[in-house]
């Protein structure tokens, strides 16, 4: 059997659920491309979840952009130092 040409099986092919986290978070989500949307395993609704690099990669920039929110803004003081 060409390896390159090859039929998925029923069980190679991705199933699986909309990511609750990127939903909330991604005003665009509703746009992307299902297989970007998706989770499927153990954690849910986490980055190694994601059944696509692409969504993956932006549920990353997600919780980035999320811990960026929540850090207390710094003053743009240098530290004096000893």
């Amino acid at each position: 059997m060409d390896s390159y040409h090859r039929q998925p099986r029923r069980k190679e092919q991705p199933g699986g659920q909309d990511c609750k986290f990127c939903a909330s978070l991604d005003p665009n989500f509703t746009k992307r491309d299902p297989m970007d949307r998706w989770v499927q395993g153990v954690p849910q609704d986490s980055a190694i979840a994601h059944v696509s690099e692409n969504g993956h990669v932006l549920h990353l920039i997600f919780e980035i952009e999320r811990k960026r929110a929540q850090t207390p803004s710094r003053s743009p003081e240098l530290v004096k130092s000893a």
